[in-house]
């Protein structure tokens, strides 16, 4: 059976820190993705622009800020990111022209809903395994108020997105379906990006234990020079994504509930309850493989670092004596 191919409309918000950081993810300047194995360097060059960043996308936020007279804290969100996909298959076979003019249109129904001149830049990404872009735009109010919360920042107003977002774009494409949006569902959505650096970190535990696997006596320095290279950033790697796991932790525990109530349900299940279970399936197994990331480090692992911490904490000791 065909699979259904969803219109896909996520949005997420950036206070000041952070707006360089997307600017050089979204830009393509940065000279390695280490943390993000999907990007293919070589195609970087079919990206393409939609809507072209007049200048540092921090700049143009501050700028579009201060002519606004807005009154901000150090902790407001300044820029908000919107990220415009379809479903893989939907741009399977598509010419560059005809991916073009589904950004384009997707386009046009964010200009309906929030002005232009606060759009700061939206960008087209060929270079990943499917097509998406990347729309930044400063959540200036009609009435010149800097407030996130007012434009996107409430499970109604989501899911109101979702819902307009799939009447535009089903005029011109009739065979795509409204998105999930995560408000509607109660579940918080998993950054992409997250799956992506839980496979950069396996690949270091795996070198890691190769290396260990491999040590003698005859290459011991030279193992142990590039076991303490993956480590430095191994393990700070895996406490920082720990952290931002447990922002999902109460998402999947209602997973859990949903999958239990859904097997209550499937003695006389409808298609739909067996579609859900399927989806919810695919979520805790998601979730799963991103704890087996931050609860799977070796144990042989954990003592060299601490042994690598301690020396270098004896090191700098000694230095300071000096």
């Amino acid at each position: 059976m065909e699979q259904a191919q969803h219109a896909i409309l996520r949005f997420l918000k950036h206070k000041g820190p952070a707006i360089s950081k997307i600017e050089a993810h979204d830009e393509r300047t940065k000279e390695e993705y280490a943390s993000n194995p999907d990007i293919d360097r070589s195609r970087s060059k079919y990206n393409f622009h939609i809507v072209e960043p007049q200048g540092k996308y921090r700049k143009s936020v501050e700028q579009q800020i201060r002519e606004s007279g807005c009154r901000t804290r150090t902790d407001s969100v300044r820029m908000v990111e919107a990220l415009i996909t379809a479903s893989p298959g939907f741009f399977k076979g598509k010419k560059k022209a005809e991916i073009r003019e589904y950004f384009e249109f997707a386009l046009q129904f964010i200009e309906k809903h929030q002005s232009k001149k606060t759009i700061i830049s939206a960008v087209v990404h060929m270079d990943e395994k499917t097509p998406h872009m990347h729309l930044c735009f400063v959540p200036l109010t009609e009435d010149g108020r800097l407030c996130a919360k007012e434009i996107i920042g409430n499970k109604k107003k989501l899911t109101w997105w979702q819902d307009e977002f799939w009447k535009h774009m089903v005029k011109r494409y009739p065979d795509l379906e409204r998105g999930e949006s995560a408000s509607q569902t109660g579940r918080d959505h998993i950054p992409t990006r997250l799956f992506k650096e839980a496979v950069h970190l396996n690949q270091q535990r795996d070198k890691l234990m190769q290396l260990l696997s491999e040590i003698t006596p005859f290459n011991a320095g030279k193992k142990t020079a590039e076991i303490e290279a993956i480590l430095s950033t191994y393990i700070p790697g895996v406490e920082k994504m720990k952290t931002r796991l447990k922002k999902f932790d109460g998402a999947y525990r209602q997973l859990k509930d949903e999958n239990e109530q859904l097997e209550k349900k499937l003695d006389a299940a409808s298609r739909k309850s067996v579609k859900e279970q399927m989806d919810i399936a695919q979520r805790l197994s998601d979730y799963e493989a991103l704890r087996r990331t931050v609860e799977s480090i070796p144990p042989e692992v954990m003592d060299l670092y601490a042994r690598m911490s301690k020396q270098s904490k004896k090191e700098v000791d000694r230095n300071s004596v000096q």
